[in-house]
């Protein structure tokens, strides 16, 4: 006797909802894509033990009759597609024709659906994806689905399942990443008596992502349009301190998918304006020609493929890059000082402009006009010469993002650690060494994508003991090194020769960066990118050229800083990551003052 034998239906449909019903979030997921094919304005989901239990939505969309209600539970029966052809251009969220079957053959199903046009509605109830009854029912247009008991027959599958607490948080991530994807339709979610979710129907992405999320001053607006592809929606600003890796949700013509095209775009995005490794929060929204992506390349249709991967990771990635260069610099919030106490003696605070003399600085051309704005110049300090010409990411500046600061009016420093600058939007603080290794960065970072970095031959080589792994990071990236200015070699068995150093840094600061290169380099391994390596170097270099905190500063040199600064593509954070100044704005002053 053969060994080969057809599956009796049932077994077939339970395969099958293996593939497509991974846990009840993903059968929400199934069910409310269906509703809004259907044309719902209105979505109610309800859920009892995370999905265990029960299983309900309920739309008010176009329904079916009786005879499409049969052929929706039967396998491979769709209303979505009819030829060949219309795999090309999915322009639906389901498709594929097993999800209500396979949902059916592990639950006790209940179908009950109306046409608008019809007197009375059918209910059809399945168990265990056997027909049980069909009956005419009365209800109100549109279509309600219950799943109970979900993989009652399957026990292997249900013990994986998670606490009733695990699941019903699925299903809110589910039913909120749904509710994003579609802000003109209405959700509300339950789980028992409980609401979770309500949303009413919006006019776009803006108000319901405030319904879901509220102010999120820390995010920044993604709008862009090229080569055929819109982007849309919210990222980390990069000033913004959060977590190194945040939530990411990507749609893709208003299907939630998972890509590593669009996720690398975005990391991307922020490694050229910093140097640590980000995988910020984001919230993006893509919409394309529907014939330049397959969706049909996951049982659950989470993953998608793009005709012209390449164009898209371009798009988003320049689309990130134009936000958080425009994204401004974090908001301090002032706090009313406490009452003294009876018999308290004032006592008085040194002066944030201690060593600044307003006739000698703040008229610096003698012709009235206020330094810091347009149109003056101020001579440079040593080692800073000329406006950067591009960016981090080897673009002329401006063309990522409008330039964010307006001119800043330097009053003078705290701690010489600190500039303290107004202009017409209230007061700034800047953190003078993490501003100064912003513009550096740039400026490097720029040169190193177009060529070397001008070096200078030291009169005496230097010569290094290092430890074996940090002595052959430097070794094994003497090309890199070579580009930043450094000539390294070998010396000896546990040292090397440093004949050549940057002309930005001196003899003690190219020591220290080179240490630094070592550690930075051993960490990265050989297998990362060149530009990785690249912009890791930049990094370390700007920091060890930049001016340092409790450097006292002239104020030509503190005007000049600011005016740098206002002139890059990313002001708001240093290629660590660390914020570049924070703001007490206009309104907050006045507020704390009473005057508004």
């Amino acid at each position: 006797m053969g060994k080969i034998r057809q599956l009796p239906p049932e077994l077939a449909n339970q395969i099958a909802a293996g593939e497509v019903v991974e846990r009840p979030a993903s059968v929400v997921k199934e069910l409310v894509e269906n509703a809004v094919d259907a044309g719902a304005t209105r979505i109610g989901i309800l859920v009892e033990m995370g999905g265990k239990k029960l299983i309900r939505v309920e739309d008010d969309g176009e329904g079916m009759d009786a005879t499409d209600a049969r052929l929706a539970l039967e396998r491979h029966a769709t209303s979505k597609i009819a030829r060949v052809e219309d795999l090309e251009a999915i322009r639906t969220m389901g498709f594929r024709g097993e999800a209500l079957p396979s949902i059916a053959s592990v639950s006790h199903f209940v179908l009950r659906t109306r046409r608008r046009d019809a007197d009375s509605g059918t209910e059809i109830r399945v168990n265990g994806g056997v027909v049980a009854s069909v009956t005419e029912v009365g209800m109100a247009p549109g279509t309600i689905i219950e799943a109970g008991d979900l993989f009652y027959n399957l026990p292997a599958r249900r013990k994986f399942l998670k606490s009733d607490v695990a699941e019903t948080t699925q299903v809110s991530r589910m039913a909120t990443q749904l509710a994003l994807a579609y802000p003109e339709i209405g959700f509300t979610l339950m789980s028992g008596p409980r609401q979770i979710l309500r949303c009413t129907p919006t006019s776009g992405l803006e108000e319901r992502f405030y319904q879901l999320y509220g102010e999120r001053p820390d995010l920044v607006a993604v709008a862009k349009e090229a080569g055929g592809l819109r982007v849309k929606g919210y990222v980390a600003a990069l000033a913004e301190q959060g977590p190194t890796r945040g939530a990411q949700q990507y749609f893709v013509n208003g299907r939630i998918v998972k890509d590593r095209t669009i996720a690398h775009a975005v990391i991307d995005a922020y490694s050229t304006a910093m140097a640590r490794e980000r995988s910020p929060e984001a919230h993006l929204f893509i919409e394309m020609p529907p014939d330049t992506v397959d969706v049909n390349v996951h049982p659950t249709k989470a993953e998608v493929r793009f005709r012209h991967q390449s164009l898209v990771h371009e798009v988003v990635r320049r689309s990130v890059q134009d936000a958080i260069g425009g994204g401004g610099a974090p908001e301090l919030r002032l706090a009313p000082p406490a009452a003294p106490a009876a018999g308290a003696v004032d006592v008085g605070l040194p002066s944030l402009l201690a060593g600044w003399h307003p006739g000698a600085s703040w008229n610096a051309a003698g012709s009235g006009a206020q330094v810091g704005m347009p149109g003056v110049q101020a001579p440079p300090p040593a080692g800073m010469s000329g406006p950067p010409a591009a960016s981090a990411g080897g673009l002329p500046v401006g063309s990522l993002a409008e330039i964010a600061l307006k001119p800043l009016i330097p009053l003078g420093q705290f701690r010489s650690t600190f500039i303290i600058a107004v202009d017409d939007d209230g007061v700034a603080i800047i953190d003078q060494h993490v501003a100064h290794e912003r513009v550096l960065y740039e400026r490097i970072s720029a040169r190193l994508m177009t060529g070397a970095l001008e070096s200078q031959r030291l009169l005496t080589p230097l010569i290094m003991e290092m430890p074996p792994e940090a002595r052959s990071a430097l070794l094994a990236h003497g090309a890199e090194l070579s580009r930043c200015g450094f000539e390294v070699e070998e010396f000896g068995p546990a040292s090397i020769r440093v004949d050549a150093m940057p002309a930005l840094l001196g003899r003690d600061q190219g020591t220290a960066a080179l240490k630094a290169l070592s550690g930075d380099l051993d960490g990265l391994g050989g297998a990362a990118p060149v530009g990785e390596h690249l912009r890791n170097m930049a990094a370390t270099m700007a920091c060890h050229a930049a001016v340092k905190a409790n450097d006292p500063l002239t104020h030509e040199k503190m005007v000049h800083i600011l005016e740098e600064l206002r002139q890059t593509a990313y002001s708001t954070v240093c290629p660590h990551g660390r914020p570049v100044m924070l703001r007490i704005s206009r309104r907050e002053v006045e507020k704390n003052f009473q005057r508004i």
